[in-house]
C-alpha cells in the first residue's frame, strides 16, 4: 500500500499506527510544514515533503502519482484546501488511486437544536470553520464527478484520544466548564476514526460522505461532571453561555445537534472501541 498523508497530525498517524499493527505492507510519505526531510514513524521510515500555503517541494510530485491512497487531514487555509489549490487544479493525474479521504468535519451541520443528524441532513454552518470545510466538501464532490475519482468524506464528531481529552483538560488547569441547556455534541475516539478508515479502503465508493462519531452525544458539563466523579477532582466554576466572549468557544456552543453513526455501522460494518466517552475515558485512569 502507497499512501500520502497530507498532513500528519493525530489522526493521520494514529491511521498509519492501525495499518502497521494490521500487519499491513506500507511504504509512507507525508506533507510537513517544515523542510523535507526523510523521518521515522514507529520504525517505518517516510520522506515528509515541505508543504504549505506559501510553497511546495515539487519533487512530491512523483510520489504522490505513484500513491494508491491519499488522505488529507489538513484544516482549510484562507478558506481553501491547499491540496485542491495547489496540485488538483493542474490537473494532476493520479494513475494510480483506488482511495481517496478527505477529512471533514460536523460542524457542516450547524445547529439543529439538538436533534439527530445524518448524511441526508440539511447543512447550515453558521461558523466560518464550518462555512469552509462544506465548502472544500463541495470542491471535492465536483472533482470526484468530473475525473470519477473514489473519494470519500468523512465528517468527524469532536476528536479526543488517551492524550487530549476532558481528563487531561481538567488537569491541565481547566478554569471553568459551560452550562447551556439541551447543548448536545458528538465525539469520536482517535482510534476509532482510524479503524473506519481502515475498513473503508476496499469499500470506498465514488462521492460517498460519512459521519464519524460516538454512541452517546452529551453536553460538555454532562462530560465534566462524569470525569470529576471518574477522578475524584473538583468540578470547575459553572458559567452560563451569555458569559463567554465571541470567538471559537462560543461559535462551539451555539451549534447543538446529536450525530447518527448509522451509516457507517451499516456500511463499513464498524464495531466502535469505545461506543461512548465513558469508556473512551475510563482507560486513562
Amino acid at each position: 500500500m502507497k499512501l500520502f498523508c497530507f498532513g500528519f497530525g493525530q489522526v493521520a498517524k494514529s491511521f498509519v499506527d492501525h495499518l502497521l499493527n494490521c500487519k499491513v505492507n506500507l511504504k509512507l510519505t507525508t506533507t510537513s510544514r517544515k523542510n523535507t526531510s526523510e523521518l521515522t514513524f514507529k520504525n517505518l521510515k517516510y520522506l515528509a515533503f515541505s508543504f504549505n500555503e506559501n510553497d511546495f517541494d515539487k519533487d512530491l510530485i512523483n510520489p504522490l502519482q505513484e500513491s494508491d491512497h491519499v488522505l488529507i487531514s489538513v484544516p482549510p487555509i484562507n478558506g481553501k484546501d491547499m491540496f485542491i489549490e495547489r496540485l488538483v487544479k493542474d490537473n494532476l493525474n493520479l494513475p494510480n488511486l483506488k482511495w481517496l479521504t478527505y477529512l471533514s468535519s460536523t460542524s457542516v451541520y450547524g445547529n439543529h437544536d439538538g436533534a439527530w443528524v445524518n448524511e441526508d441532513s440539511t447543512t447550515n454552518p453558521q461558523t466560518l470553520a464550518g462555512k469552509n470545510r462544506l465548502n472544500v466538501e463541495n470542491d471535492w464532490l465536483s472533482i470526484g464527478t468530473k475525473y470519477s475519482l473514489p473519494i470519500q468524506i468523512f465528517r468527524l464528531s469532536g476528536i479526543y484520544s488517551d492524550r487530549y481529552n476532558a481528563i487531561t483538560r481538567l488537569k491541565n488547569d481547566q478554569k471553568f466548564v459551560v452550562d447551556k441547556k439541551d447543548h448536545f455534541f458528538s465525539r469520536i475516539h482517535v482510534k476509532d476514526i482510524a479503524q473506519a478508515l481502515h475498513l473503508s479502503l476496499n469499500k470506498s465508493l465514488n462521492n460517498d460522505i460519512y459521519n464519524l462519531s460516538d454512541d452517546k452525544p452529551a453536553s460538555n458539563i454532562e462530560v465534566v461532571k462524569y470525569v470529576c466523579n471518574l477522578i475524584n477532582f473538583e468540578l470547575p466554576k459553572i458559567i452560563s453561555f451569555d458569559e463567554l466572549e465571541e470567538g471559537m468557544l462560543k461559535d462551539f456552543y451555539k451549534d447543538s445537534k446529536k450525530v447518527s453513526n448509522k451509516k457507517i455501522k451499516d456500511r463499513l460494518k464498524l464495531k466502535l472501541i469505545y461506543p461512548t466517552y465513558e469508556e473512551g475515558l475510563k482507560v486513562n485512569i
